[in-house]
C-alpha cells in the first residue's frame, strides 16, 4: 500500500483542525447564549433612575481690572509675534 503524500496529510490535518475550531466556536456561541438567559432569569436588570443634571454655576461677571490685564498681555504677545 502506498504511503499518502505529505500534501494529502497536510490537507487532512488542516480540515481536521478547521473542523475542531468550527465545532468549538459553535458550542461557545450556544453556551454563551444559554448563560446569558440563565443570568437574566436569576438577576434581571434593575432600572436605574436618571440622574438630575447639575445646576449651572453662578456667573458673577468678569473683573474689569483682570480683563484689562489679559487684554494687555494678549496685545503684547501678538506684538512680539510680528
Amino acid at each position: 500500500m502506498a504511503e499518502p503524500s505529505i500534501v494529502s496529510q497536510g490537507l487532512e490535518l488542516m480540515i481536521f483542525g478547521m473542523g475542531v475550531v468550527f465545532v468549538f466556536l459553535t458550542m461557545l456561541v450556544f453556551v454563551t447564549g444559554a448563560m446569558s438567559r440563565i443570568v437574566n432569569k436569576i438577576a434581571p436588570e434593575v432600572e436605574v433612575p436618571a440622574a438630575k443634571p447639575a445646576p449651572a454655576p453662578q456667573t458673577t461677571g468678569v473683573d474689569p481690572q483682570l480683563l484689562k490685564v489679559l487684554s494687555a498681555a494678549v496685545k503684547e504677545h501678538r506684538a512680539r509675534q510680528k
